[in-house]
């Protein structure tokens, strides 16, 4: 961040100085104190388990230079009526004085992360960049993202989450991008909002607020997203994807034998060659969006080409593939999970095993809510016509995966419902030979990095 007096601070959200206001916070800014370094700025949140204030003489003792609080501390501090409120207030005020910042926004039903991830190490080929890591993209982790920025930064790419309409006004409030990309509105989180359409609505509030001259990015191959472009008014539309009218689409799509694609990024200012590093056919989609938002920063389309091929897989457990010392390969793709990605992750085990047998660990994905049980059931059939060798599906609210694969009457495999993760490892280890390949995904709650993980360390016995 950079430095600021805790008067400034103070100033900036509303709250009353508590100590010398002089002090200055030269540090970052953090929720945990053990994370605390000298200067920086501890925000003492109250949640469900802990109470930030108790910890707040902890991080005064390991060197923070003030305490954004609710309630007075026992030194530095500035309190405030609602911390969570005052975080984003002191993020909007940071990026207020930083100018010369490129402020690239990315939102979607899927892939939000790895395309954000994309679009980092991309500008960052023009500039400092910062960029979150992991999913910090909501009311708390996007500000604490925007506060890492200082004086040298030239990129921040952030990644807006939504739990339903308004949230993504909220975050643009905190910190109104330049150029908003909108990948896709699928069935994630439908459960929360009630329908794709309402999905749309909140997506569509990052294209209302670009700043006067942004670029939305809009995904010419899902229809939701591309009449975005009506809510754009006063920004430039660049199109991503597929169809031969989008700004920025691929011509000649190939996968190599591990699943990684190969293609020509073709945009209006000419075309260059793309290798991927990363797995899956449903990454070339996201690798467009970020040439588009790439290009809208000002990078040239062999400067982009270049930095797709190099790009490396950023986040844990999305994609993550590794290979046993018996051959067996085992793809993680256990951060999240919903029917689009899961499709998308099943399509990559079936090409990546051809020759070899394939298994499909599939947990719950969560937050479909009455859809639920036929999303499920869509989940087994779609594996089960895939001819995948096996399917493992660990817990009760992932029973509808193997009630769908088993209406396909063709289908000659084996399919095991268990009822946790032991249980999952257990079913694997009793079935895997070498040069198998192994899918593990669910959503958070499901926790299925945990197989992934005792998988590749058996193979290490």
């Amino acid at each position: 961040m950079i430095p600021l007096p805790l008067s400034a601070i103070a100033e900036i959200t509303g709250g009353t100085v508590h100590g010398p206001p002089q002090t200055e916070v030269s540090g970052p800014v953090v929720i945990d104190s053990r994370a605390v370094e000298p200067g920086a700025l501890f925000v003492a949140f109250k949640g469900e388990r802990a109470d930030g204030h108790d910890f707040a003489s902890a991080a005064l003792s390991a060197g923070a230079a003030g305490v954004l609080a609710q309630r007075p501390v026992d030194g530095p501090a500035v309190v405030v009526a609602d911390v969570q409120e005052a975080l984003g207030r002191l993020a909007r005020g940071v990026l207020d004085r930083l100018p010369d910042v490129t402020v690239t926004a990315v939102t979607g039903s899927a892939g939000k992360t790895s395309t954000k991830d994309l679009v980092g190490q991309l500008v960052g080929r023009a500039g400092p960049v910062v960029v979150p890591p992991g999913s910090f993209n909501n009311e708390i982790g996007l500000p604490l993202t925007v506060l890492r920025a200082d004086a040298t930064t030239r990129h921040l790419v952030l990644e807006m989450g939504a739990r339903g309409v308004g949230h993504i006004s909220y975050l643009t409030g905190i910190a109104p991008p330049d150029v908003g990309v909108v990948l896709n509105v699928g069935t994630a989180h439908v459960g929360e909002f009630g329908s794709r359409e309402n999905i749309a609505l909140a997506k569509g509030e990052l294209v209302e607020a670009l700043r006067p001259g942004g670029t939305a990015v809009l995904n010419a191959d899902d229809p939701l997203v591309a009449a975005m472009a009506s809510r754009a008014s006063g920004a430039q539309v660049v199109t991503f994807g597929r169809a031969r009218d989008a700004h920025v689409r691929a011509a000649d799509e190939t996968l190599d034998e591990r699943g990684r694609a190969r293609f020509t990024l073709v945009t209006p200012e000419g075309s260059a060659p793309v290798a991927l590093r990363l797995y899956g056919a449903h990454a070339v989609s996201n690798a467009l969006a970020a040439a588009a938002a790439a290009r809208a920063a000002g990078l040239g389309v062999r400067d982009v080409a270049e930095g797709l091929s190099q790009a490396e897989p950023v986040s844990r457990w999305r994609m993550e593939v590794t290979e046993r010392a018996d051959g067996v390969t085992v793809v993680n793709d256990a951060y999240n999970a919903n029917p689009d990605s899961t499709r998308a992750a099943i399509d990559v085990l079936v090409h990546m095993a051809r020759g070899r047998r394939s298994y499909a660990v599939l947990g719950e994905m969560a937050e479909l809510g009455d859809s639920a049980p036929v999303e499920h059931a869509k989940i087994g059939e779609h594996a089960a016509r895939s001819g995948v060798t096996g399917l493992v599906v660990v817990g009760a609210n992932a029973a509808p995966v193997a009630d769908g694969a088993g209406q396909v009457g063709s289908w000659t495999g084996e399919c095991v419902q268990v009822d946790d993760v032991g249980a999952a490892v257990a079913a694997l280890n009793e079935r895997l030979a070498p040069h198998d390949v192994v899918l593990v995904k669910g959503s958070r709650v499901a926790g299925l990095e945990r197989v992934a993980e005792a998988i590749l360390a058996e193979g290490g016995r």
